[in-house]
């Protein structure tokens, strides 16, 4: 029993921290994917655009590769957002 202990504490140490990585690491990866044909057309244009709307499975990161303004950017043009809780549907300003 308190061998148990310590490997249960070991093992959710891995998880919270396989579960931030894949959050960070992840936001990458599905930038450059094939995720969202429709949204791929609009990414051309979406510059031009003032907002974009937020779908499901996007980080600052996929928002950024797919209208072309950097992150720090999106950032400073909202302060208020929480890039770990975006939530499908908000409007993210892009200029």
């Amino acid at each position: 029993m308190r061998l148990l202990a310590p490997i249960a504490i070991a093992a959710m140490a891995i998880v919270v921290l396989f579960v931030i990585a894949t959050s960070i690491g992840g936001s990458d990866d599905s930038g450059g994917g094939g995720g969202g044909g429709s949204q791929g057309a609009a990414a051309t244009t979406q510059t031009e655009e003032k907002f974009y709307v937020v779908e499901p499975g996007d980080s600052l990161t996929t928002i950024s590769s797919k209208t072309g303004v950097p992150v720090e950017r999106l950032t400073q043009l909202n302060p208020d957002l929480d890039p770990q809780a975006l939530i499908s549907g908000q409007q993210v300003k892009l200029r």
